[in-house]
């Protein structure tokens, strides 16, 4: 399961309420790596800008007060470390 929640989006935009939809639907796997050192991703943010970043649960500690302060979308499942080993 992840945590997932949206800032700031106009819902009077219908393609921008497509791509919303298709993030929710999109789940992060072994394949998707952190933006910044390589190890799995767990979180997946999008930026107003409709880039997106993808960290690690270590970097999305490090960086998730500025993240939260600019990002439009954050997909947090760093709830799958509790169930993985």
């Amino acid at each position: 399961m992840s945590t997932f929640w949206t800032r700031g989006q106009d819902s009077s935009t219908e393609r921008e309420n497509a791509a919303g939809a298709r993030a929710r639907g999109w789940r992060l796997t072994s394949v998707d790596r952190c933006d910044r050192c390589g190890a799995q991703a767990y979180v997946r943010v999008l930026l107003p800008s409709r880039l997106e970043l993808l960290f690690c649960a270590h970097h999305n500690r490090q960086y998730s007060s500025a993240l939260a302060n600019i990002a439009v979308e954050i997909q947090d499942e760093t709830i799958q470390l509790a169930f993985s080993g």
